[in-house]
């Protein structure tokens, strides 16, 4: 571990607030059309984060540097009922986000962990944060018995895809938007496995 740097679970209730503008700040180019305005955006997620699905690094001073956020069958870092979106946008605007939100959404499988983001502050970049966090995500699924962690990078985030690469994921489906990459901003994702089990996932292909 990196002198100074603590990985813990979940997150300090004081930190909720950050951890929403991170979280913002790492997806905006890829949500800013359902979510935004920004500060609305930034105010539904707030009202959602649940600390039980994220790992977190923070400083010898703890305050947070960076957080992983994950989805099991329990739950998930950014969830939250329909109702929460409503509450937040309206009725309407509530309505149309779902609908938008539920075409990213693929269901999970059992014995997987799905990755829901890394980020980390603009601070502490540099640092291998992002490792530490990944790191801690694939000791999570050992520990909660999964067989898999699951992720999906977007097309326009490569430097994402060659850490996770350098860590043993493997590319195992293509996603297209099709017309809907007007609203997203990317035209395909890309679905990696990490065999937490020690198998091999190579030729796999998720159906």
């Amino acid at each position: 571990m990196s002198a100074g740097i603590t990985i813990m679970d979940g997150f300090e209730e004081r930190h909720r607030a950050t951890v929403a503008q991170m979280f913002w700040d790492a997806f905006e180019a890829k949500l800013h059309k359902v979510l935004g305005p920004a500060p609305l955006a930034r105010s539904f997620i707030e009202s959602v984060l649940d600390p039980l699905f994220a790992i977190s690094a923070v400083d010898e001073n703890g305050e947070i540097l960076g957080v992983a956020g994950y989805k099991t069958a329990d739950g998930a870092l950014v969830g939250g009922e329909l109702s929460a979106m409503t509450k937040v946008y309206g009725t309407f605007g509530g309505l149309w986000r779902g609908l938008f939100l539920h075409v990213l959404e693929r269901p999970l499988k059992e014995g997987e962990l799905l990755m829901d983001g890394i980020f980390v502050t603009a601070a502490a970049r540099g640092r291998g944060i992002g490792t530490l966090l990944l790191n801690a995500v694939k000791a999570k699924s050992r520990a909660l018995g999964d067989g898999t962690v699951r992720l999906d990078v977007i097309d326009i985030n490569p430097r994402a895809k060659a850490l996770y690469q350098r860590h043993g994921f493997v590319k195992t489906a293509t996603q297209s938007t099709g017309p809907l990459k007007f609203v997203f901003g990317f035209s395909f994702a890309e679905t990696m496995i990490y065999a937490a089990d020690g198998s091999d996932v190579k030729g796999r292909r998720d159906v």
